[in-house]
């Protein structure tokens, strides 16, 4: 029978649920059960695909197509698997269902109210995410924070399937413990209890409750959260600020958390554990030589707050590669606006092993990615483009080696008189201007590779498949001028159409290479994505 364990968050927003659900699945699936995790979003959007990263963070995109919450990247990386559409919902995409299903007389003629209809298309999701991953245990997160009117009908839900299946339902709740008084070493548990009571008032009362703070929860700590909040001083987790996320999962069990779930859950445990993911941490606590990344982006300004979580799977993927070479992560954010205002600060790109230009949308900032790209092929530093990132490479090439002086993507310059990178004639009549939502080139497609390149040598295989979220394409009318001219597109679709990975050769450039697709979605923590590995490799030899 499938257990459930339900996630939410008290206090306050940002404090780790995602993190903290990823990690509970870790440990589950060290124990030996196979697990899947989802992300409820309390949005009205259907999806996050329309959601800009500077308010929301990162879109994720799946092997589908579908554009969700970063989250989900989170799962994929900490349970090493590949999520699909069935894994997360959204207000916005909970109610569609309930009124598409009203609309064509899917409930028969019934009225048709909130309660029971929401949570219960929210349960009937549940349980067919965990059909389609044969899961013995479902992870769900729950968005935002107990006792906001967004997320109540996703709470009912939990309430209904605890009432109807009371030993296969555990809730718990990350709480954010406050330290007060000089240097901040008094911890306050006053607000953890506030937020058991917004809990209670749903009509739940958590099972567990893992205690965010700066520091580790002493005993006294515990016993108090314990006593005022009815639960047993076991299922009391301290949840202390770490230097990687990786250890997350280590750090829970030190408190013993998957005893407690699996106690609560009357389910025993296999015979698995977690040492390749302690060797991991081992690698990350004691990694010293440093390799050092610049991301130069467009969301660096004064006023992007959210810096970290707009490129999160880049992030992530360069740590990976860089723990694979048991070497320290050292990434810096640089502002492509700062290289227009002042083409002086490019010489700053010389300090740095490799330079790594993300995906985007556009026109802010781009002469500056272009000014960074074409310093970085002169002076033969390390570059690897992302999706956006290949695109301006290829304008970059066109304008400084093929004499196309004006060269430009359409996208930023539908006028111009070299649209090397274009919406092709096919695509254009999927887009409505009233409707952008889901009509970019969305999932995983095919590639073929050409054999000789750094792409075949870095896969080791002919065919590859990767993720896109895109709508611009390389223009098919200048890829004979761009190889003639030295570029090797060294990964297509099988009509060659479509250009998938633009590269110099290394006679020219020690790694000089982009893809249209994001191969950062696809990295994880124990098997590092391998462009993102032989980028880093360069990056390394660099230094050497």
């Amino acid at each position: 029978m499938t257990k459930y364990i339900f996630v939410v968050g008290g206090v306050m927003s940002g404090v780790g649920k995602g993190i903290a659900a990823a990690s509970i699945g870790k440990i589950l699936q060290a124990k030996g059960f196979s697990v899947t995790a989802l992300k409820i979003d309390p949005y009205v959007n259907v999806d996050a695909g329309t959601m800009n990263p500077t308010e929301h963070g990162e879109v994720f995109v799946l092997d589908d197509g579908m554009e969700c919450d970063q989250d989900m990247g989170n799962y994929e990386r900490f349970l090493n698997c590949d999520l699909t559409r069935a894994n997360y919902m959204t207000t916005g995409s909970v109610y569609q269902a309930v009124i598409n299903r009203e609309r064509n007389l899917g409930y028969g003629g019934k009225f048709v109210s909130v309660v029971p209809y929401i949570p219960m298309e929210v349960i009937d999701r549940i349980d067919k995410a965990a059909l389609k991953n044969k899961a013995q245990v479902v992870v769900a997160e729950i968005g935002g924070t107990v006792g906001e009117y967004e997320n109540i009908l996703f709470l009912e839900a939990v309430r209904m399937l605890k009432v109807k299946k009371p030993a296969d339902v555990i809730l718990v709740l990350v709480s954010f413990v406050p330290a007060l008084g000089a240097g901040g070493t008094e911890l306050k548990t006053k607000p953890t209890q506030h937020a058991v009571r917004a809990v209670e008032s749903v009509g739940l009362h958590p099972d567990i409750i893992l205690a965010r703070a700066h520091a580790p929860l002493d005993k006294k700590r515990k016993e108090k959260i314990a006593f005022h909040c009815s639960v047993p001083e076991e299922a009391v987790i301290s949840a202390p600020d770490v230097a990687s996320i990786y250890e997350v999962p280590v750090n829970f069990e030190k408190d013993n958390l998957s005893g407690v779930i699996l106690n609560k859950l009357k389910l025993q445990p296999r015979k698995k554990d977690l040492r390749d993911w302690q060797g991991l941490v081992r690698v990350i606590r004691r990694a010293e030589k440093p390799v050092k990344i610049a991301i130069v982006g467009k969301y660096f300004g004064a006023g992007d707050f959210i810096l970290e979580d707009s490129y999160i799977s880049v992030i992530e993927a360069l740590k990976h590669a860089i723990y694979f070479f048991k070497r320290k992560p050292q990434l810096e954010w640089l502002s492509s606006e700062a290289f227009e205002k002042n083409p002086a600060e490019l010489k700053k790109l010389r300090a740095y092993d490799g330079v790594v230009i993300p995906g985007g949308f556009g026109s802010r900032g781009v002469e500056g990615k272009i000014a960074a790209i074409r310093y970085v092929r002169e002076k033969k530093i390390p570059y690897f483009g992302l999706c956006y990132g290949m695109q301006l490479a290829v304008a970059e090439f066109s304008r400084s080696v093929l004499g196309l002086k004006k060269a430009n993507t359409s996208e930023v310059n539908p006028q111009t008189p070299h649209p090397v990178i274009d919406i092709l004639p096919e695509q254009k009549k999927n887009i409505s201007e009233k409707n952008l939502g889901g009509t970019m080139r969305l999932g995983a497609y095919p590639a073929v590779l050409k054999k000789g390149t750094i792409a075949y040598e870095s896969y080791k295989e002919h065919l590859i498949s990767e993720r896109h979220r895109h709508r611009y394409e390389v223009n098919p009318v200048y890829v004979e001028k761009l190889e003639k001219a030295g570029m090797i597109f060294s990964g297509f679709s099988s009509d060659r159409r479509l250009m998938e990975i633009m590269e110099l050769p290394k006679s020219k450039h020690p790694f000089f290479l982009g893809t249209q697709f994001h191969p950062e979605f696809k990295s994880r923590p124990l098997k590092p994505h391998p462009l993102f590995r032989e980028f880093i490799r360069a990056a390394i030899n660099k230094r050497i």
